[in-house]
């Protein structure tokens, strides 16, 4: 019963699923195989940039580079203990070497250096660069600015050199910076790289003093102000205390700096004449309780020595008269004596007395007399301190604000002297080591030249693979096919050394044939009856090896006993014949042109072991003949007496015949030459066959060159068959 190729139904089963001939190839393994590929070209590119680096190294001028190590502290020691302008923490120790970094590289710098060293006008500085210096300025206007001109512009240069030939490198992890200078001629580094070091401190002292200026001018102006403010407001203090008659005796100047009056002249007089007046009422009082006083006469006589001296005489004498009583009488002359100088003692006594009653009466007047004029004293001063005191605050008003001014006179004074000595201190940049002539130049570095030029070379050589790998867009590695073209992988086809094919496929042990065999083995897991009835094999364009591989996937079948047919369908150029070395006077075309009699065209070569379909005569137009039923016919009248029918098919590209042969066979392989078309064209015959439906069994990649097959493709295919019996 004939079965049409549409009723097969093959079942596809992923070759990756099946064998590990898929297996997509490691990176690095796919990385090598590229070098391996442009490996002349890799070499050519890495010897030629050596070559040029080694040329351009030895046609270098010498440049010698001088250092001169510097230090410079974090901290700047103040000799005179004043602070200066800036405050101590302005900065972090980061922020300050970056600066510091950055000074070292400033213009300013470089214009310092090559105005102190003259550098504009030194030929051999110019010649120690590769510089002409007769071509600087050489634009500039004729006349009489000309020169100037010339000077500026020789000025500018020198300072651009020096600014592309000095170099800093800190010391990692000091305060040490090396100071690196390089030019043609040793001498002249070394006299730039001194001096470089000996201007950057200049520089640094002159922006330690310069920072003040400004600070010390404004002062001098605000010093001027405050002392004529001062000025005035101490005559209007002065002059309102003598309009006023305010008189200070003593002041006093507090911790803050205001004045404050202890004594006026008003308060000392109110003070004194207070304490008089005190004391004369007092006075008035006491006379007064003597005059009052019964009692006067005893504390008179107590106060008053002539008195007492009389009243004393007295008793003496009444007490020798009392004596003489006790012996005499009265009458006794001696007795009488002595009671006349008592009588004549009372009388003297008694006067003494009155004279003193008198005393207090004028004591006592007197004392209020006093007590009277003082108390109209204090009166007047009282009111004179009570003016003074209302007028002393319009007098505090003026002196405070004498003494605010002159406190702001004082301080501003203070930090004007302090600003004069802040920069006073030491230099915190030393000189560590001096630079000294080098003895050997710095460059060229030959060993480090060529190093660079073979680094150059290996990324270039690495660029231009790269790119040669990208414009060659054929397929090399057997992991490329399924994973760009998203079909079935069959297996790969070794590349045959003088190109005989068919003459290798004699050997069964020859690589070509296991290679084919494993081919044959994938295609039987693509259906559910094992290898198709009827595949057609075909390519993107000619000579990829689909006759070669349609040949030797007959002979394959054949070997196990299946009975197998060629059908050499390309009609427009021939070769199946060829391979089996019959004649083409008759075959396939002549089916298709309409004689019946298909199977006395077909020739059983018995060296082959399968049969073959000739093409046939050269038709004038293969795809008419192609679109007619009769193909589809043949096939199914075909694998009734046969197991497999293989059509060797023309290629797909510009041609309409591979895609009308695809509907009448159960499917198609597609053969892909390596480092053959590109992929885009690759999947331009896939897009072909698939939009007419046809099923795609699967891509056979051929001529697959030995450097190109990667671990498990290929080297396995002639174990055991060599020629040494080493196993």
């Amino acid at each position: 019963m004939l079965q049409s190729p549409n009723m097969l139904a093959p079942r596809t089963v992923s070759v990756t699923e099946r064998n590990g001939s898929a297996v997509e190839t490691p990176l690095l393994v796919q990385y090598w195989h590229v070098a391996q590929r442009f490996k002349w070209v890799i070499l050519g590119v890495i010897l030629g940039t050596l070559v040029v680096g080694l040329v351009a190294t030895l046609l270098m001028t010498p440049h010698y580079t001088a250092t001169t190590r510097i230090e410079i502290s974090r901290d700047q020691k103040n000799v005179t203990k004043v602070d200066g302008v800036e405050s101590p923490d302005a900065g972090r120790d980061l922020e300050f070497y970056q600066t510091q970094y950055s000074l070292l590289q400033a213009r300013s710098l470089a214009d310092r250096v090559a105005k102190q060293l003259h550098l504009a006008r030194d030929n051999a500085f110019f010649a120690a660069h590769g510089v002409n210096p007769d071509k600087l300025g050489a634009g500039a206007d004729p006349g009489a600015g000309r020169v100037a001109a010339q000077e500026a512009g020789r000025q500018r240069a020198a300072a651009d050199l020096l600014l592309q030939h000095v170099g800093i490198a800190p010391v990692r992890g000091s305060s040490l910076i090396d100071v690196n200078y390089t030019s043609n001629d040793p001498a002249m580094s070394a006299r730039i790289a001194n001096a470089w070091a000996q201007q950057f401190i200049a520089s640094s002292m002159d922006r330690r003093f310069a920072s003040t200026v400004d600070a010390r001018r404004f002062l001098e102006g605000r010093l001027s102000d405050l002392r004529n403010r001062l000025e005035r407001s101490e005559r209007d203090v002065v002059g309102y205390a003598a309009s006023t008659g305010i008189v200070t005796l003593s002041s006093n100047r507090g911790e803050d700096g205001r004045t404050t009056s202890d004594r006026t002249l008003v308060a000392a007089n109110l003070e004194a004449l207070n304490t008089a007046l005190a004391q004369a009422t007092a006075d008035r009082i006491a006379s007064e309780s003597r005059a009052l006083s019964h009692t006067a006469g005893s504390q008179d006589a107590v106060n008053n020595p002539s008195l007492a001296q009389l009243r004393q005489r007295r008793a003496e004498v009444a007490a020798d008269y009392a004596k003489l009583m006790v012996q005499f009488e009265p009458g006794y002359p001696a007795a009488r004596a002595l009671a006349e100088q008592v009588k004549a003692l009372d009388v003297s006594i008694a006067r003494e007395e009155g004279r003193g009653l008198a005393g207090r009466d004028t004591e006592y007047h007197e004392a209020l007399r006093r007590e009277q004029v003082l108390t109209q004293q204090v009166d007047l001063l009282k009111s004179q301190l009570n003016g003074q005191q209302r007028a002393s605050i319009q007098y505090n008003i003026f002196q405070r604000e004498a003494d605010t001014n002159r406190q702001l006179y004082d301080a501003l004074l203070q930090r004007y002297k302090e600003i004069g000595v802040a920069g006073v201190g030491a230099n915190n940049i030393a000189v560590v080591d001096v630079a000294r002539p080098p003895e050997r130049p710095s460059a060229p570095n030959l060993p480090m030249n060529l190093a660079i030029a073979l680094l150059a070379g290996m990324v270039l050589a690495g660029a231009l693979t790269v790119a040669l790998n990208q414009i060659d867009e054929g397929f090399r590695d057997p992991a490329q096919v399924s994973r760009i073209l998203d079909v079935p992988f069959l297996g790969s086809v070794p590349e045959v050394e003088g190109g005989d094919g068919i003459q290798a496929l004699g050997d069964v042990k020859s690589p070509l044939s296991e290679a084919y065999l494993s081919i044959r083995s994938n295609l039987a897991f693509l259906t559910d009856h094992g290898v198709p009835r009827s595949l057609m094999v075909t390519s993107t364009r000619p000579a990829e090896g689909k006759s070669t591989t349609s040949f030797a996937l007959a002979t394959v079948l054949a070997r196990t006993g299946k009975r197998v047919i060629l059908i050499d369908a390309d009609m427009r150029n021939p070769s199946g014949h060829h391979y089996a070395g019959v004649s083409n006077e008759a075959g396939l075309s002549n089916v298709l042109a309409g004689e019946d009699n298909w199977s006395g065209l077909i020739l059983r070569p018995a060296a082959l072991g399968f049969s073959i379909l000739a093409a046939g005569p050269q038709p004038p137009n293969a795809a008419e003949l192609l679109s007619s039923d009769r193909m589809d016919l043949l096939v199914r009248q075909l694998i009734e007496e046969f197991d497999n029918v293989v059509v060797d098919s023309p290629p797909i590209l510009g041609l309409a015949d591979a895609p009308l042969l695809a509907r009448s066979v159960e499917g198609s392989i597609l053969v892909i030459e390596s480092e053959g078309v590109a992929a885009r064209g690759v999947k331009s015959a896939l897009s072909r066959l698939q939009s007419v439906q046809a099923h795609i069994f699967g891509v056979v990649l051929t001529k697959l060159k030995d450097r190109h097959a990667g671990y498990g493709y290929g080297y396995g295919y002639s174990y055991g068959y060599g020629k040494t019996s080493d196993v």
